[in-house]
């Protein structure tokens, strides 16, 4: 009686049938709990005690339930970490329910207490690029410990970028309506970004198309903007573009620059 969470009817039909245990009669326990004499009456009865005193032995019951033996534990766990039998691609609660043995609600209880996710996986690529190491050590030595007289870019593209017009002012919120636009595709555009790792700058332009035209372009804005004399570490992804002849022959005219591509990938492995 003294767990809130117990509902009201719970609450002063448990408290009838303790006063009734206390010898006292209809009337005083009408007066007592303020309930009606036939409610009171009703509370008394015979079979309300028994249906009271059922449901209480079965939570005991309940409460009462044995632990899961260790060794059983132990299977359940050893069981997650192999394939699923047949065509399955990963343990389900109730797979494992009819193979430990138990319930679907015990599974669920150890796999969370052993942090145990059977329906996700993570994914890694492997990479087979015989200069591996010397790029990475590379990259990274250069982002953790950058030259003191020199500037690290790095330089990536989003392309298929929506460009959009307003083709008149929306319509304001209110209420029963969201606001409204409309607008017009003007094609696509490409983001060219070069960011100054230890500045936290960002060198930017937009253009039409991903080419290597337009990446030629653009490291031609990044040499303007620069002031001469400091090397450039710029570090980027395998493009095709990054590496067309025209931007090597580009970047032999320009020996302050130095491009560190980024390893090669392979093979996706779970």
């Amino acid at each position: 009686m003294a767990n809130r969470n117990s509902l009201p009817k719970h609450v002063w039909r448990a408290g009838i049938i303790l006063l009734t245990a206390d010898g006292l009669g209809t009337n005083a326990i009408k007066r007592g709990t303020g309930r009606s004499k036939s409610v009171c009456g009703a509370g008394r009865s015979g079979s309300c005690r028994k249906a009271w005193t059922a449901c209480y032995a079965t939570r005991s019951a309940r409460l009462a339930a044995k632990p899961i033996d260790g060794g059983v534990i132990e299977r359940l766990v050893a069981l997650t970490a192999q394939d699923p039998p047949g065509e399955t691609t990963h343990w389900t609660a109730g797979m494992m329910a009819k193979a430990a043995g138990i319930s679907v609600s015990s599974v669920q209880r150890i796999w969370q207490a052993h942090g145990l996710q059977p329906h996700r996986v993570r994914r890694f690529k492997l990479s087979k690029d015989p200069e591996f190491v010397p790029k990475l050590r590379a990259i990274v030595g250069l982002y953790v410990n950058p030259p003191a007289h020199a500037i690290v870019l790095s330089v990536d593209e989003k392309s298929q970028i929506q460009a959009l017009d307003r083709t008149q002012p929306g319509l304001p919120i209110k209420k029963g309506r969201a606001g409204t636009m409309t607008y017009k595709r003007q094609g696509t555009a490409t983001l060219f970004a070069a960011l100054n790792i230890v500045e936290g700058k960002l060198i930017g332009r937009c253009m039409q198309r991903h080419r290597h035209q337009e990446f030629i372009r653009f490291v031609n804005a990044i040499e303007a903007e620069i002031p001469a004399g400091r090397i450039i570490h710029v570090i980027l992804d395998n493009y095709g573009p990054h590496k067309h002849p025209k931007t090597r022959a580009w970047l032999g005219r320009h020996p302050r620059f130095v491009f560190h591509y980024t390893p090669t990938s392979a093979s996706l492995l779970a």
